[in-house]
């Protein structure tokens, strides 16, 4: 099985390219910093999983595109791909620049990705795509109004390519992710740790519900009902609560 991370060089994506490769997949990483790709592989170089990786900054579209055509040449097809990039910043006094960023590398870059492969597996017959959205999907703050934005557009965009696919008849499999806080580089230094999962388990619990192809997978569980209440909740409310 060939599965494709875009966003492998540290956290989640880290974590998945490395227990994919401990359960004999072929892994294809990629990501901007070219050092953790190389160092990652070496690392990986015993398990049972090919691993193959490309360096690219993701906002390059050109680049992006022939990255992906190189690893799934390099990797002998594709069965997946995991859209897992992704940047984020918690401040109220955030600069432009900031949530520009954010908009390139958690929307176009995302959307680019999800297109790529949507025209890869059409062509295919079949595959899986898999995009890396949060629970902040279901929520708006004003310390990081771009990133949940961002994924509230995420987890949208996949649902409506999940019905392009049902529309032109594609076996095409859409799986969304919805974490709530997993211990990463994005959220070391955030103060709201409750319900933290360690990157190892929430990584375990997200390739089980990839492997069955799940359409939404909420990391850990108990975050649902907090998903569930928050749809429930009148504007007037949250726009009183600080977050």
């Amino acid at each position: 099985t060939r599965y494709l991370i875009i966003g492998a060089s540290s956290g989640i994506g880290e974590e998945l390219a490395r227990q994919l490769a401990e359960k004999g997949y072929t892994v294809g990483m990629i990501a901007r910093r070219k050092e953790r790709l190389v160092a990652l592989k070496q690392e990986l170089k015993y398990k049972p999983g090919k691993v193959f990786i490309y360096a690219v900054d993701l906002s390059d579209e050109a680049e992006s595109t022939q990255a992906y055509t190189k690893l799934r040449s390099d990797m002998g097809g594709l069965d997946g791909i995991i859209l897992n990039a992704g940047v984020g910043r918690d401040d109220l006094k955030a600069p432009w620049e900031s949530d520009a960023q954010t908009i390139d590398i958690n929307i176009r870059a995302f959307a680019h990705g999800l297109h790529w492969a949507f025209a890869h597996f059409q062509e295919q017959g079949h595959g899986h795509i898999v995009g890396m959205s949060s629970i902040a999907s279901h929520l708006a703050s004003g310390h990081a109004p771009v990133y949940t934005a961002s994924k509230h557009f995420v987890s949208n965009y996949m649902t409506g390519f999940r019905m392009k696919a049902n529309a032109l008849e594609i076996k095409l499999d859409i799986t969304d992710i919805r974490p709530g806080y997993v211990v990463s580089e994005m959220t070391r230094d955030n103060a709201h740790t409750f319900w933290m999962a360690s990157t190892q388990r929430a990584v375990e619990m997200m390739i089980k519900g990839i492997e069955k192809k799940k359409r939404r997978i909420y990391i850990t569980k108990r975050w649902r009902l907090l998903a569930e209440l928050a749809d429930l909740i009148p504007y007037l409310i949250w726009n009183r609560l600080s977050f």
